[in-house]
């Protein structure tokens, strides 16, 4: 069995839980995924089975598209809902003008300091685990592209947006940078992929439909490019 699987990963369960899940329900040997999403994230993940594990770097390569929430007035050391806050402040002060003059300068081709609780590497370590440990390590710049940044909705403290970006955004520390910008905190409440590359939501099964799937089924949800 061979080909892409369009995943709608449920907030909760991590990327490779979703890759396991797969190998065992199915008997599939090879499944991979391209292009991780946060346990506290939802929406659409690329799973390649069989040979498209080697398709990794191309699927993973793709841009991605968002629907989220930033809530101001609270700082978390994973700059999302699942870290432990590190500060709250006053938010009254902060306007929609404000809001929308701040997604304004992140939008192009920017530069982001990778968080410390993220599964990049430190002389050989990854930064979470360090994390864990108390320690912070020096993390360099990366660059990445935002191409569409929109505020949808703004009900205080929680600030809906709609982002469409390059592999590699950490949308967590755009929504930490921005809450340091307007000097209140903020962290990422809620993320939902909506798009990865040319696959969308409308391409996608649940966890749910998978448990009630026969190899059959699958078999014929199964996308080859």
């Amino acid at each position: 069995m061979e080909g892409i699987l369009i995943i709608d990963k449920p907030a909760g369960w991590t990327s490779y839980d979703v890759v396991n899940f797969i190998r065992r329900r199915f008997k599939i040997k090879k499944v991979g995924h391209a292009g991780t999403l946060d346990p506290l994230a939802t929406g659409v993940l690329v799973v390649l089975l069989g040979r498209y594990t080697k398709l990794f770097r191309k699927f993973s390569s793709e841009d991605k598209e968002y629907n989220g929430t930033l809530r101001l007035g609270v700082s978390t050391d994973s700059q999302d809902a699942d870290g432990k806050v590190i500060a709250k402040k006053e938010i009254s002060s902060v306007s929609r003008d404000d809001l929308k003059k701040a997604f304004t300068k992140f939008k192009g081709d920017i530069e982001q300091i990778p968080p410390m609780v993220s599964a990049l590497r430190y002389k050989g370590k990854r930064l979470y685990k360090l994390a864990r440990q108390g320690k912070e390590v020096p993390r360099k710049p990366r660059k990445v592209s935002i191409y569409k940044f929109q505020l949808t909705d703004f009900n205080p403290p929680d600030v809906d947006f709609f982002l469409s970006c390059s592999k590699g955004t950490y949308v967590r520390t755009l929504c930490h940078d921005i809450g340091e910008m307007l000097g209140c905190s903020g962290h990422l409440l809620r993320l939902r992929r909506i798009k990865s590359g040319d696959f969308g939501l409308n391409d996608s099964i649940t966890i749910e439909e998978l448990k009630e799937m026969e190899r059959e089924e699958l078999e014929k949800r199964i996308i080859k490019q």
